[in-house]
């Protein structure tokens, strides 16, 4: 049963080594995140699983490595310590790889991990009942959801100026502060896409693992400093 879940923004900006002489800029980013990684460890879990979008949908084991070579800084990370003697194959996609880099940053010791990359195109329903399936892997799950919203808040964002994106990031910012499973479930799959919101798979993951959980949201962060998304919550 899912009894606690973390909502955090997944651009490698996160990293200080990658964000470089812009890293304050994130400052309140991380700080906003680190406190929702505490609501999961306060929470006790057996079970962490870290959800991000990825190109193709595949597992990570615990101990899978990472690193932001391709946004030119050569600093790896690791998924959770790993079993000893272990080495899995593959390598964290992104969004896993900021995840992990969080979790190192905060210590987390608190319950074993398993990441799951979740594809852009994979439908509403199969995201739902991803999450009832992870949800069913435990007596305490929690998990750690990565993700952002629009990439098309300002001229200069990624994906330019589109004026439907403030107000679909704004709808969804009420969802994940509210713990409100239906909002989430009902995102529009094609709206999402098109304003390159690559959180809408993964919330909606989280909205399958929390039909019965009866949770209560916290909004901790909401801005788009790069004409990006960015939202912090937590669910407890």
């Amino acid at each position: 049963m899912l009894v606690a879940a973390a909502v955090c923004p997944c651009p490698p900006l996160l990293v200080p080594e990658v964000a470089a002489g812009a890293a304050p800029e994130l400052d309140a980013a991380r700080a906003a995140c680190a406190d929702a990684l505490g609501v999961l460890a306060a929470a006790r879990p057996d079970l962490l699983l870290v959800v991000g979008p990825a190109e193709e949908t595949g597992t990570s084991p615990e101990g899978t490595p990472g690193d932001f070579r391709g946004f030119g800084v050569d600093a790896a990370v690791r998924l959770g310590a790993g079993a000893a003697g272990a080495e899995p194959q593959g390598v964290l996609p992104p969004s896993l790889a900021v995840a992990a880099w969080l979790l190192e940053r905060t210590g987390w010791s608190d319950a074993p991990i398993e990441g799951l990359g979740v594809g852009e195109p994979t439908t509403a329903e199969r995201c739902i009942q991803t999450g009832r399936e992870i949800a069913a892997r435990a007596g305490r799950v929690a998990l750690l959801v990565m993700g952002d919203a629009s990439a098309c808040r300002t001229l200069k964002a990624p994906g330019y100026l589109d004026e439907r994106a403030e107000p679909f990031d704004a709808s969804v910012a009420r969802a994940l502060g509210s713990a409100d499973v239906p909002a989430l479930k009902e995102l529009d799959v094609a709206l999402a896409r098109e304003l390159q919101v690559s959180g809408r798979a993964p919330w909606q993951v989280l909205a399958g693992a929390a039909e019965d959980a009866d949770l209560t949201g916290a909004l901790l962060y909401e801005d788009a400093p790069y004409g990006v998304g960015y939202l912090v919550a937590t669910w407890s």
